[in-house]
């Protein structure tokens, strides 16, 4: 198969999957719910600034909605045996995986920039680095949908059964990364747990473009983010085609 081949199949595959699985309730529910009352949580009766709290918020946000389409996906299809009728079409499991990693990033994508357009408009929030923002929401948009297909692939046809795995990994993640308790002020063996998380990168990188600063070099940050896309794809193939062999 060709270049333009391939991506003419990742394409098709999300769209597929845009079109069955944006408006499905756990998406909703696991996607935009649940940071948008992990925030009133937090936020709400408490003296914080909005500029200082608004990076971690943004990233939770994105870390959430990017990750919440792939966890769906595949037990669904699993479930109603379309998975097996994808690979008899002319398509890789690389190809299905990269549609799956798309559909997620998307949907992170359109609901982050909605976000941030209505805080910097009806709430006048200044930001610093704008081109940063942008490249910075794309890159963590790419690495949290990979990580989606990573939650995805246990061999489950109970879609119930992986989000309940996914909110396992996804929930720890937010409170290590910088996100509730600033990075610069983590210390000793907090610091380092939180070096640990890849969310903690894009926590950085969006204080970087909202403020100015940042406690990793920028550029640290999109290369780690970088890093974690590519070993998550690779983890999610590995074991995707563990599970075919096995006829799981």
């Amino acid at each position: 198969m060709d270049f333009s081949g391939f991506l003419s199949g990742v394409a098709v595959i999300a769209e597929k999957n845009i079109r069955i699985y944006y408006n499905k309730p756990p998406v909703f529910i696991f996607g935009l719910l649940f940071p948008l009352f992990l925030f009133f949580a937090f936020y709400i009766g408490r003296s914080m600034d909005l500029q200082t709290f608004l990076p971690g918020f943004l990233a939770m946000t994105l870390f959430f909605t990017a990750s919440s389409v792939g966890p769906l996906i595949t037990p669904w299809e699993k479930r109603d045996r379309t998975f097996e009728r994808l690979l008899s079409y002319p398509v890789t499991l690389e190809i299905i995986l990269l549609g799956d990693t798309v559909a997620g990033a998307l949907f992170g994508l359109i609901i982050t920039a909605i976000i941030i357009a209505g805080t910097v408009i009806l709430l006048k929030v200044s930001v610093a680095v704008p081109l940063v923002w942008c490249v910075a929401t794309l890159l963590g948009a790419i690495t949290f949908a990979s990580l989606g297909s990573v939650l995805a692939s246990p061999a489950s046809e109970t879609p119930s059964n992986i989000m309940m795995l996914s909110s396992l990994v996804r929930f720890p993640l937010i409170f290590i990364s910088g996100i509730f308790i600033p990075l610069s002020s983590l210390g000793g063996a907090s610091f380092y747990l939180a070096s640990l998380s890849p969310l903690t990168y894009l926590v950085d990188i969006f204080s970087f473009g909202m403020h100015g600063y940042s406690v990793f070099n920028p550029v640290t940050d999109c290369i780690v983010l970088f890093a974690w896309t590519g070993v998550l794809l690779m983890v999610s193939r590995t074991i995707q085609r563990r599970n075919l062999t096995k006829g799981l």
